[in-house]
């Protein structure tokens, strides 16, 4: 199958499209799940997920978008050579590090079972991930490569194929060795996840056998000049020196997690909360509240991915009104998607929770933290402005910077009876907002972005009419059930919403005429 280059803004759509969709079908299994094997069995599969996770970080936190930016640096001086070379490389380092890793993962199996999560019946689910960890990473480095190609579809398929495929596997495998046992059931839901990466990785598969004639063509001498595509040792080297701070970032959010967790317990129990009661009001913040706050992150998740190729060529041109345009357009449309997601998750947490989880009593926290969650929607844009712009280590200080205000917020608040785990939700909120905006100023003192304060009134603007006209429907309460009167407050919301913006002035006929498949309908 032939390359299919997109524009920006058709490349974040396409992904934009695939996230949302692949963030709604990841509640079908944290909703069925636990209906099935129980919060023990799911306990189980939860305390093999930090393992999971820093495994991950350390194999292909940053491989994905360093092969995306040297690709797309490649691309623009028609180095196919080198392009070859970035690929064959990664997909060295990737396998490599993936097997080293999974091979140290099986030889502490036990130890971390017994000693690290002193339940035995974690080894299980332990052992049953390990066959992820180079399926993960093979998948990573081909994902950016089609990044880097600025053709979005193959990352949007094989991530849809790998939802799909994951849900209805984990469900199956967990139903179908529940007979014998928690523990072997956990497991089968493990498999079913791997059986989805490789699922996903089949896709791209696919997908890069059409990439094989053309790459072949590089190889094939021309009579021409060789483009200088590079040694092996020296894209080694940028390749690892662009990934290495991208993945200390992450494992910075990683070991975060895991110490803010900890510290939380710790902070909550010197409040006088009891040890149970603690446990299911940190569970109700990160297993309920977080993941909601976190949906419409799939939204600015697309543009960020789509903005790091986009702006390698730009710096590779050295054209920085390009470099401020497309950093303009990412942000304004971050804020725009994210706004009515947190304006709705305000006004209406009482019923979202309810109707998905049967406990309306953590809508405070919701309430709490929407405000909050703008700044987080901003994040991921401004953090691959600065990989592309080859300043990865700013946006490693300033995620550790950010960490260690969180967690020492976490201690302060948090042990206060006056706060409790309101005071945990308030220092995740000050941490979106802290790294946010160090995120700005790094990248605005690097291109000379700014942005007009406008902007964010006409958008403020809109999401408070799409509020009020949601808290209206709501409270009308026309329809006979409450997932009805739910659903249609915020379809008339978003609706209302997206009318408003072409007055204000936040989406114009050119926006819309760049958009895949109705484009045509505004030209």
């Amino acid at each position: 199958m032939s390359i299919r280059r997109q524009t920006f803004l058709q490349g974040a759509v396409i992904l934009l499209a695939a996230g949302v969709v692949n963030r709604l079908l990841g509640f079908v299994p944290r909703i069925a799940l636990p209906r099935m094997i129980g919060a023990e069995g799911v306990g189980l599969i939860q305390l093999v997920y930090p393992f999971l996770i820093v495994a991950l970080t350390v194999i292909a936190g940053g491989l994905p978008l360093a092969v995306a930016k040297l690709v797309a640096e490649a691309e623009a001086r028609g180095d196919e050579a080198r392009v070859r070379r970035v690929l064959v490389t990664a997909l060295a380092l990737a396998g490599g590090f993936s097997l080293a890793a999974a091979g140290v993962c099986y030889a502490l199996s036990e130890w971390v079972a017994e000693r690290v999560m002193t339940d035995v019946r974690v080894r299980s689910p332990f052992l049953a991930m390990l066959p992820a960890l180079p399926v993960v990473a093979v998948s990573s480095v081909w994902r950016g490569y089609f990044q880097g190609r600025h053709n979005m579809i193959p990352s949007a398929v094989s991530q849809t194929v790998e939802t799909l495929v994951r849900i209805a596997l984990t469900l199956f495998f967990a139903w179908l060795f529940l007979p014998r046992g928690l523990e072997q059931a956990a497991s089968g839901a493990v498999l079913g996840m791997v059986a989805g990466e490789i699922a996903g990785l089949l896709s791209l598969w696919f997908w890069f056998r059409g990439e094989r004639e053309r790459m072949a063509a590089a190889k094939r001498p021309t009579g021409k000049a060789a483009s200088p595509s590079g040694s092996a040792p020296s894209v080694t080297r940028r390749l690892i020196g662009i990934a290495a701070p991208v993945t200390g970032s992450r494992m910075i959010g990683s070991l975060s997690y895991l110490l803010e967790s900890i510290l939380t317990a710790r902070s909550l129990a010197a409040a006088g909360v009891a040890t149970a009661l603690a446990t299911a009001q940190y569970g109700a913040l990160q297993g309920m509240i977080v993941p909601l706050i976190a949906l419409p992150g799939a939204l600015t998740y697309s543009l960020a991915v789509s903005l790091v190729p986009s702006l390698a060529e730009s710096a590779a041109r050295d054209d920085a009104a390009a470099i401020r345009k497309r950093l303009h357009q990412s942000l304004r449309l971050a804020v725009a998607a994210g706004a009515p997601f947190a304006m709705l998750m305000g006004v209406l947490a009482e019923p979202i929770c309810a109707l998905l989880y049967g406990h309306n009593d953590i809508a405070g926290l919701l309430r709490l933290l929407a405000p909050f969650s703008i700044f987080l929607y901003m994040q991921p844009p401004l953090q691959a402005a600065l990989q592309a712009l080859e300043r990865p280590g700013v946006a490693l200080m300033n995620s550790l910077f950010g960490a260690a205000v969180k967690l020492a917020l976490i201690v302060q608040l948090a042990s206060d009876i006056r706060f409790g785990i309101r005071g945990a939700a308030v220092a995740m909120g000050v941490n979106m907002v802290l790294v946010t905006l160090l995120h700005w100023v790094s990248v605005a003192r690097l291109t000379g972005l700014r942005l007009s304060p406008a902007d964010f009134v006409k958008i403020g603007a809109g999401a408070v009419l799409a509020g009020a006209a949601a808290l209206w429907i709501w409270n009308l309460g026309a329809l006979p059930a409450d997932a009805l009167n739910l659903i249609a407050a915020a379809a008339a919301a978003a609706s209302l919403y997206i009318l408003a913006l072409v007055p204000l002035g936040v989406i114009d006929r050119h926006d819309a005429a760049r958009l895949p498949f109705i484009g045509r309908l505004f030209r």
